[in-house]
């Protein structure tokens, strides 16, 4: 699985951006998918997940300001991430995985996202 992700990029605070991730490959529709960042010195840090199923979890600090969607049939799953603040500056990296499988673990290259105040 190859997965492609764009749509980061420079915002001020309070802006919105859209990032996109598009997995290619041998896919499966059983597969969930998530948005992570890391910020400099810092570790990585899940942001929001859906399942093939549609169920979403969120970090308690996007909740409210960031949704997480995605296109089965594109397979492509996007972060919409509005309000945003100085502190949500970060590399973004999209996730595609099998929960207990580990063999079925993929990440994308990462997008940087920066926020200016």
């Amino acid at each position: 699985v190859q997965l492609q992700a764009s749509g980061g990029g420079l915002v001020q605070d309070g802006g919105s951006l859209r990032l996109s991730c598009a997995a290619s490959g041998s896919t499966f529709s059983i597969n969930a998918m998530g948005w992570y960042r890391q910020a400099p010195g810092k570790e990585r840090e899940l942001v929001a997940r859906i399942t093939s199923g549609g169920s979403t979890n969120y970090a308690d600090s996007v909740k409210g300001r960031f949704t997480i969607s995605r296109d089965n049939a594109k397979n492509t799953v996007y972060l919409q991430m509005n309000s945003l603040k100085p502190e949500d500056t970060a590399v973004y990296y999209c996730r595609w995985y099998i929960t207990a499988m580990p063999e079925y673990d993929y990440w994308g290259q990462g997008t940087l996202v920066t926020v200016s105040s």
